[in-house]
């Protein structure tokens, strides 16, 4: 298993590298870079809200007022602009350097975790990641708890009885659930429970309500699940939906062999086959699917949610770094994210070899 494990790490390295190569040359071709977002804010064009660049604002400012008509600028709008405010710009960005010298910098200061600086904010990016991660862990982390929690039990329970009217009244919930959009029972939410139009029992807005430093340690865990209590409601609603039929498919075909039947007739108990024989087989590709579902619920599927419910996480960081071309906290997250990809990718492997020994590994190649 060790040699597997290190196959799998050092074919990280290349991973990592093709998936930051593709969205760098992506990237390249994307009008609207940080440049032009000074420039077009400048001009009094700017289209989205970004804060004064780190430390030089005010060099700036009295740059592009100096002389110098930007004629012949490769940047839109830069007419009327000192060439030599562009390159201080171009330079404060890194656009000064060619793209293959720049991709081979962020490959290099990646690989120690250093990501700089937000272009537009004056912080660092592993600041500002940090400062936004408490939101994100409570979300995807209890998500997927929940999501298993219910998931697991109700597919077994549904294996079990298969065709009964428990069996068709749990599947039509679980579609109607999994056909309404997260977002809008989120907004539905909020007008029954959030004092939209009826009753204002739960906050809007943040993790935790003001003061929380100050409360006893029990009201603090009260204070921090009353704000989750409608962003995972409404995340919970159709995110179970998958892994629930997945479970009860997986048992049903589990529970049709040979070796179940054999197990019946030496005289064992329906829970010592179903948990001593068939649990351990059929949870293999239920396994197989948890990073997916740990990294969805972790970023992606958190955006609306986050957007809806005011909270500050790193799904709304990264769609707000990607409208205001913040290209180093965008590309930062995209490579943290695709290494915590590959990681719960390799570790769902090796719970796989825990779950049943005989599954190797080691003797396949990767």
């Amino acid at each position: 298993m060790g040699a597997y494990i290190l196959r799998r790490l050092l074919l990280m390295i290349p991973t990592l590298i093709g998936i930051m190569a593709i969205n760098f040359v992506i990237v390249q071709f994307a009008p609207g870079g940080p440049v032009e977002q000074v420039i077009a804010q400048l001009q009094g064009e700017a289209t989205s809200a970004t804060a004064s660049i780190s430390g030089g604002g005010g060099d700036f400012g009295g740059a592009a007022a100096g002389g110098g008509d930007g004629a012949g600028s490769k940047y839109r709008g830069a007419q009327g602009l000192d060439p030599d405010f562009i390159k201080e710009l171009e330079a404060q960005f890194g656009f000064d350097k060619p793209p293959l010298e720049r991709f081979g910098q962020m490959i290099i200061d990646y690989a120690r975790f250093d990501f700089g600086e937000s272009y537009f904010r004056d912080i660092t990016v592993i600041d500002l990641i940090v400062e936004k991660l408490p939101v994100s862990i409570s979300l995807g982390l209890w998500m997927t708890l929940i999501s298993y929690g219910i998931s697991i039990p109700l597919g077994i329970r549904k294996a079990v009885k298969d065709g009964s009217t428990f069996d068709v009244w749990t599947s039509s919930i679980i579609i109607v659930g999994y056909a309404i959009p997260g977002f809008l029972f989120a907004v539905l939410l909020i007008v029954l429970f959030a004092g939209g139009s009826f009753w204002d029992l739960f906050p809007l807005r943040g993790l935790v309500s003001e003061g929380w430093e100050q409360m006893p340690w029990y009201e603090q865990i009260a204070d921090y699940f009353w704000h989750l209590a409608l962003p995972l409601t409404a995340m919970a609603l159709s995110a179970f939906a998958t892994t629930t039929l997945l479970t009860k498919n997986s048992f049903l075909d589990e529970i049709r062999k040979q070796y179940v039947q054999t197990a019946r007739a030496k005289g064992l108990t329906e829970r010592q086959v179903l948990y001593g024989h068939v649990f351990r087989n059929a949870m293999l590709i239920v396994i197989a699917g948890f990073p997916g579902a740990f990294i969805s619920a972790f970023f992606a599927g958190s955006l609306l949610i986050e957007t809806i419910f005011s909270l500050d996480g790193l799904g709304l960081l990264g769609f707000e770094s990607i409208i205001n071309r913040d290209y180093a906290v965008v590309f930062a997250t995209l490579y943290i994210f695709s290494l915590m990809g590959l990681l719960v990718n390799l570790l769902s492997d090796i719970t796989y070899t825990m779950i049943d020994p005989r599954i190797d590994f080691e003797s396949r190649e990767v």
